[in-house]
């Protein structure tokens, strides 16, 4: 089986747009380029080194990480319903700390 790596939207449009530069993209590619094209929101840098910052705070785990730099959430609210699934609630002091540091990439 071969590993499987969370990538963010912004890294997803920049291997669709190299692989549409070297040739065809499938019929999916095309609504996968399309989507990435409307809904991100940075470029792949600024978003791999905020979803690194983000694991740095320690209670972020990677996914959750993804969905904030492809979000990019402004208020508690968003940062609770990326949450949500997880077992334990998140306290308004660590929101607090991943709405700091989304802050600084907006």
């Amino acid at each position: 089986m071969e590993d499987k790596k969370i990538l963010t939207l912004a890294e997803v449009k920049d291997i669709l747009t190299e692989r549409q530069g070297e040739g065809e993209l499938t019929a999916e590619q095309k609504l996968a380029l399309e989507h990435v094209q409307k809904f991100s929101r940075m470029d792949s840098k600024k978003a791999r080194k905020l979803v690194k910052e983000l694991l740095e705070l320690g209670f972020v785990s990677e996914i959750n990480a993804v969905k904030i730099a492809d979000v990019l959430p402004s208020v508690a609210d968003d940062v609770r319903l990326i949450f949500s699934k997880e077992r334990a609630s998140v306290e308004k002091k660590d929101i607090e700390k991943i709405l700091s540091v989304v802050e600084k990439y907006l």
